[in-house]
């Protein structure tokens, strides 16, 4: 396999990154600006989280009502035409003041700012459909044509969020039953009592995907890739999986066995794959997400790889004793991940792999094999079985991989430092690079000074992954987090930068930033 050139980027969620004409959260019109930044610190790579639907009361972007759909939430509504020509009339007078609220706010507000947006949505398709789809300009032209191209995942996906919303967002299970199972006459029934919101989700996903085309242009520009997540799964409330049933357990519950961090493991509510049925109908929902993500990424982070070699589930509610991998032998594991990324790599995007937590040496080695990179994540490569248990040296990981120094689930790295014990720390000084770059820095001084943190990124920086992807907070130096698993906290997933997105160069400390990451990156080779 060909390693792609060395390369630098930064993970920022999306939702992180207002800028001074978005809505109290980050959306698609901010990624031009964010990735102008980007260039001009010598970063070619912007790793967003997932973008897909989210159900409504839900903040973590790895709970989904779709795998294909972009969250609306993140469509600038002044990019709309129709917002355009309703100018003042898009809002009144107290949403405005609401509006200049959510700009304001530390974190990201997400069911204040989902309840001014979607009102505001649903006023610029009142004028479209009044404007445009009357009269079938040329506007409504585009629609029917995105629609007809898109129909392979949008058709399902319109009519169940359609039908979600007459149903008060009951659980699709909870359905009548021959909406729950689809029968052909319901359904039909169905289009022609909902076609309305059927339409307007369509109109929807027609705005997000015409922004998102300008956004990847706009980044493709500056030379910045835009990478992208896809989650293991989406939730048993789904587009997808009420469309495909038989392609899941529905009486089964993903997650992960016990291990150093949960002694009963983990549990994720969502349904387990049905491996067999989905073998049986040419493995079509995964060939789907392949080419949907390929349409939306440069390249895109498989999350929980493992979890596509062998899928650990129990009964949903059951014992841990219960808990079962499918498929059961090594031999069908092996042949299932590597039947699924081929699937994945076929529509030509890149593709990188989270397998972090429990992973069978023989996973290893297929990733290996199929030149598929993994994250090396700095605090935890360590020789495990040494005694004592010193850190591996940056510069020794294979070029096919990513080095990362945490991840949206990880503590800050300076959080770790803080925490780390006087052996821990002296086993970081000790690392042969560290020593090169610290030069006379005091890497043992505490608490976790400019010095550290430096001398920390540039350590990555010379790491031998052709690939670094550092979170935005490590590169500041900030103790906030993204996410902390395992739990359901109001602060998780709500993290914003400090500043407009479109303002950073007004910021000293950021200039600074700026000028350390593109020398970093032109001295280890990855400008």
């Amino acid at each position: 396999m060909t390693v792609a050139g060395r390369r630098a980027g930064l993970l920022i969620p999306l939702f992180s990154c207002p800028s001074t004409l978005s809505w109290g959260i980050g959306d698609i019109g901010d990624v031009a600006p964010a990735a102008a930044w980007l260039a001009s610190a010598g970063m070619r790579v912007l790793q967003l989280l997932p973008i897909n639907e989210m159900p409504p009361g839900e903040q973590s972007p790895y709970s989904a009502l779709s795998a294909m759909a972009i969250d609306s939430i993140y469509i600038r509504v002044t990019d709309i035409p129709d917002a355009q020509v309703l100018g003042d009339e898009l809002l009144d007078r107290d949403e405005r003041r609401e509006l200049e609220n959510l700009r304001q706010t530390e974190h990201v507000e997400y069911a204040r700012v989902r309840a001014l947006k979607n009102r505001a949505l649903q006023r610029c398709f009142d004028h479209f459909l009044d404007v445009d789809w009357a009269r079938q300009s040329s506007r409504a032209r585009g629609l029917r044509a995105f629609v007809a191209a898109e129909a392979w995942w949008l058709d399902d996906y319109a009519l169940f969020r359609a039908i979600h919303e007459r149903e008060s967002h009951r659980p699709w299970t909870d359905w009548p039953s021959p909406l729950r199972d689809r029968e052909p006459a319901a359904m039909a029934t169905a289009r022609r009592d909902v076609w309305r919101d059927m339409l307007f989700r369509q109109y929807l996903q027609w705005l997000a995907a015409d922004q998102w085309r300008r956004a990847r242009v706009a980044a493709q520009s500056h030379g910045v890739a835009i990478f992208g997540d896809l989650p293991f799964m989406v939730d048993r409330d789904s587009a997808d999986v009420w469309a495909r049933q038989r392609d899941f357990h529905l009486d089964s519950s993903v997650g992960v066995p016990p291990d150093a961090f949960s002694a009963s493991g983990q549990d994720w509510g969502m349904p387990a794959y049905n491996w067999a049925a989905i073998a049986a109908g040419g493995f079509g929902w995964l060939h789907e997400r392949a080419r949907r993500s390929a349409a939306l990424y440069d390249g895109y982070r498989v999350d929980h790889l493992v979890g596509f070699y062998r899928t650990y589930s129990r009964p949903r509610g059951g014992e841990l004793a219960q808990a079962r991998f499918e498929p059961a032998t090594e031999d069908a594991q092996l042949e299932l991940g590597e039947r699924v990324l081929g699937i994945f790599r076929a529509p030509g995007a890149e593709i990188v792999a989270e397998d972090l937590g429990t992973v069978p040496d023989f996973v290893r080695a297929s990733m290996a094999r199929l030149g598929v990179p993994g994250c090396r994540v700095f605090r935890w490569e360590r020789h495990w079985d040494l005694e004592p248990q010193t850190f591996r040296d940056p510069a020794d990981y294979s070029a096919i991989s990513v080095a990362v120094s945490g991840t949206h689930d990880t503590e800050a790295l300076r959080v770790w430092w803080d925490n780390a014990d006087a052996e821990e720390r002296q086993m970081v000084a000790d690392i042969p690079t560290v020593q090169r770059l610290a030069a006379d820095r005091d890497l043992l001084a505490a608490p976790y000074v400019p010095d550290v943190c430096d001398t920390l990124l540039e350590t990555l920086f010379a790491a031998g992954s052709a690939l670094l992807l550092l979170p935005v907070q490590d590169v500041f130096g900030w103790s906030a987090r993204i996410n902390e698993p395992a739990t359901v906290k109001p602060d998780n997933w709500t993290f914003r930068l400090p500043w407009p997105c479109d303002r950073l160069d007004g910021e000293a400390g950021v200039r600074e930033r700026r000028d350390a990451l593109k020398a970093w990156a032109q001295r280890h080779g990855r400008l």
